[in-house]
């Protein structure tokens, strides 16, 4: 099944497996597949970034709740419902976000190929950090592999992948991307 294509549709799709598993995570002090980081940490990243990036390109303050380590489940959904409401209101079809490091972009357009892929990678990285379903769409994984390949070098000199895990030429798509952006799939944490 492929994800939608509108961003406000396809960040409640992903937005909404995140949630699922930031519901089922046990121990927010696991070890994900991030060196160095924890399943809270996880979530630390999506609820972090996405603020600043959102106040000075595009004049936005999302609405805060409380903090990761205080409640993650709480801090997650403020964020993600902050989110959603800016996605689903009629106005952001008609804003833009500039950054020096990627130009202006549509702000629907900005958020679905920057933030909401990142959502997706990092569920992922949750499920797989607190033992769920770390199963991904896997047409959209394909789909971003094909569009990353395409810019590897850009990507990897960002610093924000990991060097490439290599994977069995047959793998599927989820492994490939995996492995394409510095995890490995067969990750366990053990």
């Amino acid at each position: 099944m492929a994800l939608p294509d509108r961003p406000a549709e396809r960040h409640r799709h992903v937005a909404g497996l995140f949630t699922d598993r930031v519901r089922g995570a046990r121990s927010w002090d696991a070890p994900s597949p991030v060196a160095g980081w924890t399943a809270r940490d996880v979530v630390r990243h999506l609820t972090d970034w996405l603020p600043g990036f959102l106040a000075a390109g595009a004049g936005i303050d999302l609405p805060r709740g409380p903090s990761v380590d205080e409640d993650p489940i709480a801090a997650w959904q403020v964020h993600r419902d902050g989110v959603q409401a800016m996605l689903d209101d009629p106005e952001t079809a008609h804003r833009k976000l500039a950054n020096p490091h990627i130009g202006t972009l549509p702000l629907d357009a900005a958020i679905d190929q920057f933030y909401t892929t990142d959502v997706f990678m990092h569920t992922w990285d949750l499920a797989r950090a607190t033992g769920q379903d770390d199963r991904l769409d896997s047409v959209f994984c394909a789909q971003l592999l094909d569009g990353m390949r395409q810019m590897e070098e850009v990507l990897r000199s960002s610093g924000q992948y990991g060097p490439r895990v290599e994977v069995p030429a047959d793998a599927d798509a989820q492994a490939q991307l995996l492995g394409f952006i510095g995890r490995d799939p067969y990750w366990s944490g053990r």
